[in-house]
């Protein structure tokens, strides 16, 4: 089973949410999501999945 972490990020989004790149290397990310009251991380994943590289690009989280 694939995970669609574009559709994660997209629906923490539309929920609240902030997300915050929290380590980037050449091939992967690892992406925390934050809560919307307070900022507080509830979750983190990683992923080497390109359609992510493509949709974060260069931001630093969801709010660039």
């Amino acid at each position: 089973m694939t995970v669609d972490r574009v559709a994660d990020l997209r629906r923490w989004q539309d929920s609240g949410g902030h997300w915050r790149v929290i380590a980037r290397t050449r091939d992967g990310l690892t992406i925390a999501l934050l809560r919307c009251d307070g900022g507080e991380e509830a979750d983190r994943f990683t992923s080497l999945d390109p359609r992510l590289l493509d949709f974060v690009g260069a931001r630093s989280g969801s709010e660039d």
